[in-house]
């Protein structure tokens, strides 16, 4: 297994000669530092802990689990060099966060007719219940705070490494905003 924090960058465009134009999210990863290992023995569970440089004063660690975590110590260095062209990795992160939002853009609805009688609730929900059970149902789909949560995205391919600069190049576009750590699991 392949593991690695890293810094999104932000978006750009490769050219490739059989595919064309690819989009590209830029994710820059300084060499990871393991800081714990986990073992079956002692933890009940195999897993490695990656930490990244200190950035604003504040050092990101992520817990993977796995059996080739045994094969790494305290202090052993994870870096790009890992990957290749062509691995099919899942990326994770918090995704950006949209504020409060109405049941229109937060979940699809089509909103109300835009003529007979229809004055002020174009964008309105509509009925949220019956007369029985006398209270909203749990779950219902209503207006509310939107994104800002964990979001992952499987089956994402490299498609650009630059070692000297520490940068993975992943097809498609990736979770968070610029700026944000996210973790890239092969």
């Amino acid at each position: 297994m392949k593991h690695i924090l890293g810094k999104k960058m932000g978006m750009t465009t490769l050219y490739d000669q059989q595919q064309g134009a690819l989009n590209v999210t830029l994710i820059e990863c300084e060499p990871n530092t393991v800081s714990v290992v986990r073992t079956i023995e002692k933890d009940g569970y195999s897993a490695v802990q990656l930490a990244t440089e200190k950035t604003r004063r504040v050092t990101h660690r992520k817990e993977f689990r796995g059996s080739e975590a045994v094969t790494l110590a305290v202090g052993d260095k994870v870096s790009v060099e890992n990957f290749a062209i062509g691995d099919i990795v899942k990326v994770s992160g918090i995704a950006k966060a949209k504020g409060f939002q109405g049941v229109v853009k937060r979940h699809g609805f089509g909103g109300s007719p835009a003529s007979h009688g229809h004055k002020h609730d174009l964008r309105a929900p509509g009925s949220i219940g019956a007369q029985q059970p006398q209270h909203v149902i749990k779950g219902k789909k209503m207006a509310g705070r939107m994104g800002g949560k964990r979001k992952s995205v499987k089956n994402m391919k490299v498609v650009y490494l630059n070692l000297e600069k520490n940068l993975i190049g992943i097809l498609g576009g990736v979770p968070g905003v610029v700026g944000r750590i996210v973790e890239i699991r092969g």
